[in-house]
């Protein structure tokens, strides 16, 4: 496997934020199309081959993109053109940079298959997959609210070019579920994986707490319930990396461990921690 980080911006430019990962010799990067200081979609095809140029000259691989699309994901009828369509600009991007995966957030995924908000998901992303496979991409769909059973039968019924971006944390934090078992049960669907660890504090109900995320109000569910999860750096959580990486290992995943770290004191600190962090597990129990 190989070990990449998810690009920070904070107060630096994407030129410098690549220069930095460089610096802690990881694999690859991965990043928002969009961004505060920069917008992929809209720059020009010179403009894009330059940042791909980039990228090869400072050694590192581009497994990834993140490409959002805000709000209650692909759970509202009449949000979803827009949203597919956007969705298909990134597509047609990823496969212009020659980077296999897109990641994103579609939405809580209804456990009952007979729920209506089930169904206009399934025509959405059966609808992308197509699109995704037709451009040599997976979309991954990022684990969180859901079961990774839901999640599995889910990308099962779409038909084609949907993947998981494997977030063993999410299903630490919200949760409380085994990231080992998940990445068993998701194994054969994984296509990229997020290294972030965390810590679940106290039950919740993981369809509320997203949709607090998605209409701004997750501040005010934790004033009304108390503190429900915790990201901390990599290794002092509860993901047990071992178990989860032997787990991969035996789905036969061999790609990218790219560490997310957007929160804490120091996340500049705590992604080269990090970075050690996975060397050695990876040291420690070769394939």
């Amino acid at each position: 496997m190989k070990i990449g980080i998810l690009l920070r911006l904070a107060n630096r430019s994407l030129e410098e934020a690549m220069r930095e990962a460089a610096k802690l010799g990881v694999d690859g990067i991965q990043l928002y199309v969009r961004h505060e200081t920069y917008d992929l979609l809209a720059a020009s095809p010179s403009a894009r081959r330059a940042f791909r140029r980039r990228c090869c000259e400072l050694n590192l691989e581009l497994p990834a993109l993140c490409g959002e699309v805000g709000g209650h994901g692909f759970r509202v009828a009449a949000e979803n053109p827009a949203k597919i369509e956007l969705m298909r600009r990134t597509l047609d991007l990823a496969h212009e940079l020659e980077c296999p995966v897109v990641s994103t957030h579609i939405g809580v995924i209804p456990a009952d298959p007979t729920d209506p908000v089930y169904g206009v998901m399934l025509e959405a992303l059966a609808t992308l997959g197509i699109d995704a496979k037709a451009r040599a991409v997976t979309l991954a769909l990022e684990t969180g609210p859901e079961s990774p059973d839901v999640l599995k039968r889910f990308i099962s019924q779409a038909g084609g070019g949907l993947g998981v971006n494997f977030d063993p944390a999410n299903l630490a934090m919200v949760q409380n579920s085994d990231a080992a078992e998940a990445a068993r049960i998701l194994g054969p669907h994984i296509v990229h994986v997020h290294a972030k660890d965390g810590i679940h504090c106290r039950d919740c109900d993981p369809a509320r707490v997203y949709e607090a995320f998605a209409e701004g109000g997750f501040d005010r569910l934790v004033a009304e319930t108390g503190e429900l999860f915790r990201e901390v750096p990599l290794g002092e959580g509860q993901v047990d990396f071992p178990r989860c990486l032997a787990a991969l290992r035996v789905s036969g995943y061999d790609g990218f461990l790219t560490i997310e770290r957007e929160v804490g004191i120091d996340p500049e600190r705590d992604m080269r921690l990090a970075v050690e962090f996975l060397r050695c597990q990876l040291e420690l129990f070769p394939a």
